[in-house]
C-alpha cells in the first residue's frame, strides 16, 4: 500500500537518482498511478544530475501541468549544460513565456542568467539582470562567470564596483572568477586591485591560493606566483601544475623543468605532463621534453599532442608525423595533433608539408569545421609567406565557399589609468582614433628608419586599393594598443598587452625594436604564451613562438 504515497515513493526516486541508479528510478516513476509536479520535478532533477539533460527536456515536454518554480530552474539549468540547438529553442521560449510572478523569483533569475551567458547571449542576460527588482550577490557571481566565459573580463570586473557600492561580501565563489577575470585580461593593476578585495581568512585557502598563482602566471608576473607557492606549507599537484604552468607560459622551460623532477610522483597527472611538455615547447628544450616524454607510462591523446606541438615548433616534422602515425594504429584520428605541424610549417614557411597536412584533415575531419577553418588559414598564410598570392587566394576563395566567411577577428586589450581599452585591426571605434592612427604611422615611420623591413608574408587578405603593406601591418590590434599608449606618453616605460590571437611576426620584430628604440618594457600575452620584450631588443620567447 505504500506504492500509492507519492511522497515516499519521490523521495525513493530521489534516493535513486542520487545512486545513479537512473533505471529503477524510471521504473518506479513509471509505477507512479497519479504522478505529481513534485514527482516529475524529481526526475527531472535527478536526469540532471546524472548529466542526461536531454533526457531531462524529453520529460519536460511530455509535462501535463505548468511548471512550478522549481521546474523552471531545473529546465533551465538542463538547457545550460546541454548548449545545442534544441536546449537553446527550448530555453529561450520557456523563459518568453514564464509568468510574470517568476520574475521576482531570483533563483529562477538567476538560474535563466546563467542559461543565457553559456548560450553566448551576453545582451539579453544583461537586459535580464537590469530588470531584476534586487540584485544579490548569487545573481552577480552568475553575471560575472558569464562575462569570463564570454570572454568579456572587463565587464566581470565593472560589476566589482557595483559589488562594493552594495557592500556585499566577497566570498570564494566571488574571488575565484574575480581571479579568473584577471588571469584572461592579464593586466598587472588589476590583479592587485582583486588580490586587495579577497577576505584575508581566505588566504589559507589551497583553491584560492592555487587560482592566484595560476593569476599570476597569466598576467607575467613569475615573482608574484613563486611568492604564493612558497607559502603553501603541502602543496598539491594542482599547486605545482599552476607553477609549472606559470613558468612555461613566460619561457622559463627549465624552471618548469627542474620544478617537474621536485615533485613526487604521485601527484603527477596529465595536466603536469602536458604543462611541462608545453614548458619545453615555448622554451626550445627538445633533449627534456624528450626525456619526460620517454619517462610517461601511459601516454593519452593529450599529453601525445603536447609533444607533437613541441616537436612541430622546432620544425622537426618527421618525429613529429611518426608520433601521429603511431597513436593512429590504435586510436581516432586528432584534429589538433595536426594543427601543431601546420603551424609549425607556416613558420618555416613549408608550403608543401602544410598542404599535405590540410588535405589530409579535410579527409580526416570534414565535420570539424573550425579545426578546418584554422587550419586553412594557416596553408593560406604559408603560400603568402613564400610570395604565392595566387594560390593563397585560391585557399581564401575555397574556405569562404566551403567554411564560411566567419573568421575570428584579432583582439587587443591594454590598460591605461585604471581604464580597459579594446582595439581590433585597423580599429576606428576610439574617439581619438585619428590621433592613435597618426601615431602608429609616427611609430612605423621610426621603425623603418632603424631598418625595419615589413614582412607581406603577415597579411592573411587581399589589400584594398588605398591599402599598403605598411599601413595594414602597423594598425594590427596590438601596434594600435601600443600606439595609445605614446599618444598619452611621450616615453612609456612600461606597456602591457593580452592578444586573443597569437602575434604575428611582423610585429613580434616590430615590438622587439619599439622597446629598444624606447627602452621601455612590453608584456604581450597572446593565445600562446607570454612575450617579454626587454629594452635590449631581445623577447623572453628566444623567437619560439
Amino acid at each position: 500500500h505504500f506504492y500509492n504515497n507519492n511522497f515516499i515513493l519521490t523521495s525513493a526516486l530521489n534516493m535513486l537518482m542520487k545512486f545513479g541508479d537512473v533505471e529503477n528510478a524510471e521504473n518506479l516513476f513509471q509505477m507512479m498511478k497519479k504522478k505529481d509536479v513534485i514527482a516529475y520535478n524529481a526526475m527531472m532533477k535527478g536526469y540532471v544530475e546524472n548529466k542526461m539533460y536531454d533526457k531531462t527536456l524529453d520529460l519536460f515536454e511530455q509535462l501535463p501541468f505548468p511548471l512550478h518554480n522549481v521546474g523552471y530552474t531545473i529546465i533551465f539549468n538542463a538547457c545550460a549544460q546541454l548548449l545545442n540547438d534544441r536546449a537553446k529553442q527550448i530555453g529561450k521560449k520557456l523563459l518568453q513565456q514564464m509568468p510574470k510572478h517568476f520574475h521576482n523569483d531570483n533563483v529562477i533569475i538567476t538560474s535563466a542568467l546563467d542559461m543565457l551567458m553559456k548560450f553566448g547571449d551576453v545582451e539579453n542576460a544583461e537586459n535580464l539582470f537590469q530588470m531584476m527588482k534586487k540584485e544579490d550577490i548569487i545573481a552577480y557571481g552568475a553575471m560575472m562567470n558569464g562575462c569570463n566565459i564570454n570572454n568579456q573580463p572587463f565587464k566581470c570586473l565593472q560589476l566589482l564596483e557595483k559589488i562594493k557600492q552594495q557592500n556585499f561580501i566577497t566570498d570564494e565563489f566571488l574571488s575565484s572568477i574575480l581571479i579568473n577575470a584577471c588571469a584572461r585580461l592579464s593586466t598587472l593593476s588589476k590583479c592587485q586591485l582583486v588580490v586587495d578585495q579577497i577576505p584575508s581568512h581566505l588566504y589559507k585557502n589551497q583553491r584560492i591560493l592555487n587560482s592566484l598563482i595560476y593569476m599570476w602566471g597569466k598576467a607575467g608576473s613569475i615573482e608574484n606566483a613563486q611568492k604564493i607557492f612558497q607559502s603553501i606549507d603541502n602543496p598539491d599537484d594542482i599547486t605545482y601544475n599552476a607553477m609549472i604552468n606559470a613558468y612555461g607560459l613566460n619561457h622559463m622551460g627549465l624552471e618548469a623543468v627542474d620544478l617537474y623532477r621536485k615533485m613526487a610522483d604521485h601527484l603527477r597527472n596529465e595536466i603536469t605532463y602536458i604543462c611541462v611538455l608545453n614548458a619545453c615547447s615555448h622554451s626550445g628544450l627538445l633533449d627534456q621534453a624528450h626525456s619526460i616524454f620517454n619517462e610517461i607510462s601511459q601516454k593519452n591523446k593529450k599529453i601525445i599532442a603536447a609533444m607533437v606541438d613541441c616537436l612541430s615548433r622546432l620544425y622537426i616534422f618527421d618525429e613529429a608525423q611518426k608520433l601521429i602515425d603511431d597513436y593512429e594504429k590504435s586510436n581516432p584520428p586528432c584534429s589538433v595533433m595536426y594543427m601543431a605541424i601546420l603551424s609549425g610549417a607556416r613558420n618555416s614557411r613549408q608550403h608543401i608539408l602544410s598542404q599535405k597536412i590540410y588535405d589530409r584533415m579535410t579527409m580526416l575531419f570534414p565535420n570539424e569545421k573550425e579545426a578546418l577553418k584554422s587550419g586553412s588559414v594557416l596553408l593560406g598564410n604559408t603560400y603568402l609567406s613564400i610570395g604565392d598570392h595566387e594560390r593563397a587566394e585560391n585557399v581564401r576563395l575555397n574556405r569562404i565557399k566551403e567554411l564560411g566567411t566567419k573568421i575570428q577577428p584579432g583582439v587587443s586589450w591594454t590598460e591605461f589609468k585604471g581604464e580597459i581599452l579594446e582595439f581590433k585591426a585597423n580599429d576606428r571605434r576610439h574617439p581619438r582614433s585619428e590621433e592613435i592612427h597618426a601615431k602608429a604611422k609616427y611609430i612605423s615611420d621610426v621603425l623603418i628608419k632603424h631598418g625595419h623591413e615589413y614582412d607581406a608574408s603577415w597579411i592573411t587578405r587581399p589589400l584594398d586599393e588605398d591599402e599598403t603593406i605598411e599601413s595594414v601591418l602597423c594598425t594590427h590590434s596590438e601596434r594600435l594598443a601600443i600606439a595609445y599608449h605614446f599618444l598619452h606618453e611621450e616615453n612609456p616605460s612600461f606597456i602591457q598587452i593580452t592578444k586573443n590571437l597569437r602575434i604575428c611576426g611582423d610585429c613580434h620584430r616590430a615590438t622587439k625594436l619599439i622597446a629598444k628604440i624606447w627602452q621601455c618594457k612590453i608584456i604581450v600575452r597572446d593565445a600562446n604564451c607570454i612575450h617579454h620584450f626587454s629594452p635590449d631588443g631581445t623577447c623572453s620567447c628566444q623567437d619560439h613562438f
